[in-house]
């Protein structure tokens, strides 16, 4: 499992986490699309704002290895502002390679991507 060196462990003051330490023992956690209501705690949206923003900082448009990010937190952006970069897509894969979808982060997460 590849380790992203740099990219922040979790938002800044917060529980919400980025990364994991160590792969799973019992195999590797799938990542999979998770609907975002409307009704959301604001916490919660500040986190996938603050982990868009990491994303966009640490790798820009460029694909990346999943690696150690943390499949909870990658799920709730995968399949809008986080997308599969090769075919066939493996979810379940430390090596899977994703790409973020630049407009749809932008549209979704504007703030993430402020100066």
């Amino acid at each position: 499992m590849l380790k992203h060196r740099g990219f922040p462990g979790r938002l800044p003051s917060t529980d919400f986490q980025f990364t994991i330490r160590r792969p799973n023992p019992k195999g590797v956690t799938p990542l999979s699309q998770r609907e975002r209501r409307s009704d959301r705690r604001p916490a919660d949206k500040r986190a996938d704002a603050g982990f868009m923003k990491a994303l966009w900082e640490h790798f820009g448009p460029h694909p990346f290895e999943r690696g150690n990010l943390d499949a909870g937190r990658l799920s709730w952006l995968f399949g809008r502002e986080v997308v599969p970069a090769t075919d066939p897509f493996d979810p379940a894969h430390y090596e899977s390679l994703l790409v973020i979808n630049e407009a749809a982060a932008r549209a979704a997460f504007p703030e993430a991507f402020e100066d």
